[in-house]
């Protein structure tokens, strides 16, 4: 038998709940009207299916960054654009130019001792000096993803020292990097890294970006665009 106060015997007096009903009802015409107050905007909502993580690259013909170069290293090309600008979350696709998409995330393939020294090391996008930038979309093949874990670190570091590599050109050379392979749409690179360095550090980005081209990891990238950029002052 359920409790008397979860099954109330009929014809008992509900006056106790017709007064917490009325009260209730009360309070809810007050806050109603209090978000109605000239002035008073209502609290902004974040849509509950959106990414904090997400970010857009948006190619077309404005944008905070100007476009001084953009090359095609292996695999299809992507459309010419004169500017680019990153939007966090996502952006519908243009008429014109492109838009690629990507989420940051953890860290994969580093152990403890490199995860510290990278904190230790690198800095944020964004900082005054760093007015030139590079955007480097890359896919990987499947023989790459067919590859386990301990596999894929073992070419990504002990083979190919893909963080060594990175590491020297820290803090100099500053990076965030997007996973695009498991968003909800299908996106047509793995991975996009933005970058940014003061003008005087460009070779020094060359030289690292030949570094790591010339590793065994490279040879299971089949697409890769290098976009250089200019930050437009406002």
């Amino acid at each position: 038998m359920a409790p008397a106060s979860e099954n109330p015997e009929p014809g008992a007096p509900d006056h106790p709940r017709r007064q917490f009903l009325s009260t209730a009802m009360a309070v809810s015409a007050v806050l109603t009207a209090a978000t109605s107050l000239p002035g008073t905007e209502p609290m902004p909502s974040t849509p509950a299916n959106q990414n904090p993580r997400l970010f857009s690259f948006v190619g077309s013909d404005v944008g905070t960054w100007k476009v001084t170069s953009q090359r095609t290293i292996v695999g299809e090309a992507l459309p010419s654009v004169a500017r680019v600008e990153v939007v966090a979350g996502d952006v519908a696709a243009a008429e014109s130019g492109w838009v690629l998409r990507g989420a940051t995330s953890h860290e994969r393939y580093v152990t403890r001792s490199e995860k510290n020294e990278l904190l230790r090391k690198q800095v944020a996008l964004g900082r005054a000096e760093a007015t030139s930038g590079a955007i480097l979309p890359i896919r990987k093949n499947d023989k790459w993803w067919a590859l386990t874990q301990e596999e894929r670190r073992a070419i990504f570091e002990e083979t190919s020292h893909h963080i060594a590599i990175g590491m020297k050109y820290l803090p100099a050379v500053a990076r965030r990097l997007h996973h695009c392979r498991d968003l909800s749409r299908v996106e047509p690179f793995d991975f996009i890294t933005l970058f940014d360095f003061a003008p005087a550090d460009s070779s020094a980005f060359d030289d690292m970006l030949t570094s790591l081209r010339a590793t065994e990891e490279w040879k299971y990238i089949d697409r890769e665009i290098d976009i250089r950029l200019e930050r437009q002052q406002s």
